[in-house]
C-alpha cells in the first residue's frame, strides 16, 4: 500500500486546492497531480495562475513562489476516486475542515465538483464561487477537475480557472 503524499501548507496562502486524493502515481512520486494523463499544471498556466507550466516534481516551488498549497479531502491514493469509502470521505471532511480552519487560506479551490460535494454536504453545485462557504470568512471555488477523464472541454475549464485568477490576482 502507498503512503500518502505530504500537504503542501503555510501560512498566508493565496488558493489551497483540495483534490479527491492522490492518484497512484502521486502516491508513487510523493508530488500532487503527477499522473501523466492529469491536465493541472497545464490548466494552471493556460488559466494565468502560473507564469509557465511547471512539473508535478515543482509542486513545492508552488508553495513559496505563488502562495498555492495543496492537500487532498482523502489521504490514501488509489486508481480512481470511486475506490475512496465512505468512512474515509468523513474522515478525511472532518480532517479538512481543521487544516483549512488553521491556515486559512485566502481561497479554497476544490479541484472536482464531486470534492465539494464530500466536502460540504451539498448536493447541487455550480462552478466558481460559492455564496454560501461551509466555513464563515473563507472564498470557496469549485472548478472542474483536472483529471483526464474529465469531458468537457479543455477551454471551458481553463474559463473556469481564470475566474478563480481574477479572485487573487
Amino acid at each position: 500500500m502507498l503512503e500518502p503524499i505530504p500537504d503542501l501548507l503555510d501560512d498566508n496562502l493565496k488558493i489551497v486546492f483540495v483534490g479527491f486524493n492522490p492518484s497512484i502515481r502521486s502516491g508513487e512520486t510523493g508530488h500532487h497531480y503527477a499522473n501523466p494523463r492529469n491536465r493541472f499544471w497545464n490548466i494552471l498556466h493556460q488559466s494565468g495562475l502560473t507564469d509557465r507550466v511547471y512539473d508535478p516534481r515543482e509542486d513545492r516551488l508552488l508553495l513559496t513562489k505563488f502562495g498555492y498549497g495543496f492537500t487532498n479531502i482523502v489521504e490514501r491514493p488509489t486508481k480512481e476516486a470511486a475506490e475512496i469509502t465512505k468512512a474515509e470521505y468523513k474522515d478525511g471532511k472532518v480532517l479538512l475542515r481543521k487544516k483549512l480552519k488553521r491556515y486559512q487560506p485566502q481561497v479554497v479551490c476544490f479541484v472536482g465538483k464531486g470534492v465539494y460535494n464530500q466536502y460540504s454536504g451539498r448536493r447541487k453545485v455550480e462552478w466558481g464561487l460559492q455564496k454560501e462557504p461551509v466555513i464563515s470568512g473563507m472564498k470557496e471555488f469549485v472548478a472542474p477537475s483536472s483529471s483526464g477523464l474529465v469531458r468537457m472541454k479543455i477551454i471551458d475549464i481553463i474559463r473556469i480557472y481564470e475566474k478563480l485568477h481574477e479572485i487573487v490576482v
